[in-house]
């Protein structure tokens, strides 16, 4: 198998998407993935979610010289360690789009099928690193919420299995009622297709990002709604609006691509640029990579700081 340098892939952790799907047990896949991939990490300790600077404190004999601030000693020939908010318990949430798109997929895992597996892996990282952990699901409105304690990840996880796709798609309505419920800062990962214009996206995330919550966005995919691989005439139908439109791809595949990759391109600038760490990902990529990928920018963004 080929390994990609620096990445932490395992060979059973590579496996199809819709094959863990069908074990049929989030827990189970969820801590088979985790594992399997903190086994892997040889490097950077403070690779997670809450890896922002926090303060330093001065050092103590039996502490890992590894966090010791040079550039402070280098100062001030006094050894300080530089501490992270990982040391501190946080507010991890995801919040599930549920809406009736969510449901689609084309000769794979649908992309709720999909995004249930990602929640489930990143909330068992996040509670694995003692985060309070909490769900929220939602299509144009609240459907289900477990506010986050550091005792509700099998709550988190009995919720992403019962959760259905069905209904209108809105992101601001619940995300407002969500800014108002959540007054303690934390951390936010929506999981969504996002099949809304970017600057409707942008504007429905300002209440979490205003609040100065920490908003990580995972927009979900199947390849065929990106290359649009149909060959025969027939006819689409919009899961959410029960619209129906008969389509002959040939003659729209280009202008579809076209205007798919144009929208992919505004979300990455909207979203990408601001205060919102954005990444789109394909049902068919392995969870691994998805949570490698996650944590990775988040160190990125941060050391760039």
């Amino acid at each position: 198998m080929r390994r990609d340098a620096g990445h932490p892939v395992s060979e059973r952790l590579t496996m199809d998407p819709a094959t863990l799907a069908r074990i049929g047990n989030l827990e189970l896949v969820a801590r088979w993935v985790v594992e399997g991939f903190v086994s892997g990490l040889h490097r950077s300790p403070h690779l997670g979610f809450s890896t922002d600077f926090a303060e330093h404190r001065p050092y103590v004999p039996g502490d890992d010289i590894r966090h010791v601030d040079w550039r402070v000693f280098a100062r001030t020939e006094r050894t300080y360690l530089k501490t992270y908010e990982a040391d501190t318990n946080t507010n991890f949430t995801v919040l599930l789009d549920v809406s009736a798109s969510m449901g689609y997929g084309h000769g794979g895992i649908a992309k709720l099928a999909y995004a249930k597996l990602v929640a489930a892996t990143l909330s068992w990282f996040s509670r694995r690193q003692r985060d309070r952990v909490g769900l929220v699901t939602f299509a144009d409105d609240l459907r289900e919420i477990i506010p986050p304690s550091a005792r509700h990840l099998p709550n988190v996880l009995h919720a992403l299995e019962r959760a259905t796709a069905g209904g209108g798609g809105a992101l601001a309505r619940p995300l407002a009622r969500i800014a108002q419920s959540q007054p303690r800062r934390g951390i936010f990962v929506l999981i969504s297709d996002l099949y809304e214009p970017a600057a409707d996206v942008q504007r429905a995330l300002a209440p979490l990002t205003g609040a100065g919550h920490d908003v990580i966005v995972i927009h979900v995919l199947d390849a065929a709604e990106r290359a649009f691989p149909f060959q025969d005439a027939a006819t689409f139908r919009d899961l959410e609006s029960g619209e129906r439109l008969p389509v002959s791809p040939g003659k729209v595949r280009e202008r579809y691509v076209a205007a798919m990759e144009a929208h992919l391109g505004a979300m990455r600038a909207k979203l990408g640029g601001g205060r919102v760490d954005y990444s789109l990902v394909e049902t068919s990529q392995p969870l691994d990579r998805v949570l490698f990928d996650v944590l990775l920018r988040r160190e990125f963004l941060r050391t760039a700081v």
